[in-house]
């Protein structure tokens, strides 16, 4: 029995996929959860558009931005830049002071403050208008102090793009991704993990058939199921959760299967490095769920995190579809306002079919 539990423990600690499992998985699952999932504001993108310029409002605006949960981002000369500013992505909140802001305080003992959220992402645009509020009010308290009768600030808080702050405009989007790249990267994944299992493998590579041949055709049936799915998907949303569909659908469809390609061959080249179809499933779990869960901005602000989980969420291509989705369905832009986000998606896509590619190769020879 003593030699058999040694021979155990020998086997354990010579496999190195084993041994990350047993120790690295619980210590990145602590880290992500320690740091990704917090409610906390963290230097949040706003912009200012002060038609008074005057005394208080700039003293108020020092206020917002001296608290360290806002970054100005910003400084707008009229309303007609406010959606503008709130289309590039980078601003989360608009604050506007009305004009003479700082003569009506005084004289007529209150001035009205504007809080313009996008609430695409509902969870942040709330979190946002409550910190921006509670600045506000405790502005207002410290003058209220030195004069009678007191002194009040009129908040009044707007909504953009999700008035009502309905909770399925920000979990939908975050649900199509993370359906597609889990059924489309573990589709794939377990594909070529299988071939090698069943003794197939050496057929198909010593068969007349190319590398780039024999991935393609393991992704290529399986980029138009995962396309029904994403069909039956937005097919749902929109019936059921009454999620709304403002810019085109054919853009929104070439988008998806763009992502999906891209879940593939990530499926691909994680099925060219496992030896078993189970080890193919570990590797899509661990390196696809959480991560696309926690560090795509799905749930949780990227903005909120750590500066390391925040460069690490820039490899996420969840993040970068979730961006795409939310811009079309909820704010109806075009391709100008993401190309850049489609372009990353592209990058990557071209870099999991290249890498997988160079793994048959390495097995060929």
């Amino acid at each position: 029995m003593k030699g058999f539990i040694y021979k155990e423990f020998l086997h354990i600690f010579r496999d190195p996929r084993t041994m990350l499992i047993l120790f690295g998985m619980p210590i990145v699952q602590v880290l992500l959860f320690g740091f990704a999932i917090t409610n906390e504001i963290n230097n949040a993108g706003i912009a200012i558009l002060d038609e008074s310029k005057d005394e208080m409002s700039i003293a108020l605006t020092d206020k917002l931005l001296a608290s360290g949960y806002f970054t100005l981002k910003e400084n707008l000369r009229s309303r007609d830049e406010i959606e503008a500013v709130f289309r590039k992505g980078n601003t989360s909140l608009v604050v506007v002071f009305e004009p003479q802001f700082s003569s009506r305080f005084i004289r007529e003992g209150q001035a009205a403050v504007q809080l313009i959220a996008d609430a695409s992402d509902p969870n942040t645009a709330h979190l946002l208008s409550v910190f921006a509020s509670g600045i506000i009010r405790d502005f207002s308290g410290d003058i209220s102090i030195i004069n009678k009768p007191p002194l009040t600030i009129r908040i009044q808080t707007n909504m953009l793009y999700n008035p009502e702050l309905k909770g399925v405009f920000m979990f939908v989007p975050g649900t199509i991704t993370v359906l597609l790249m889990l059924i489309s990267a573990m589709m794939t994944s377990i594909s070529i993990a299988k071939e090698k299992e069943m003794g197939t493998m050496e057929v198909l590579l010593v068969s007349p058939l190319k590398t780039w041949q024999i991935v393609s055709g393991k992704v290529v049936p399986y980029i138009l199921l995962s396309f029904i799915n994403a069909l039956i998907i937005l097919l749902l949303a929109y019936t059921v959760f009454a999620m709304p569909l403002r810019g085109s659908l054919l853009l929104l469809l070439a988008e998806s299967i763009l992502f999906i390609v891209m879940a593939l061959t990530m499926g691909i080249f994680i099925s060219t490095i496992s030896n078993t179809q189970q080890q193919a499933m570990l590797l899509s779990m661990f390196a696809l769920m959480l991560p696309t869960i926690l560090l795509s901005g799905f749930i949780f602000p990227v903005e909120n995190m750590p500066d390391a989980l925040q460069y690490l969420s820039h490899v996420m291509p969840s993040k970068w579809f979730i961006v795409i989705i939310k811009q079309i369905m909820l704010k109806g832009l075009g391709i100008t306002y993401f190309w850049k986000e489609t372009l990353i998606l592209a990058l990557m896509t071209a870099f999991f079919l290249i890498m997988s590619i160079r793994k048959f190769n390495v097995r060929l020879a």
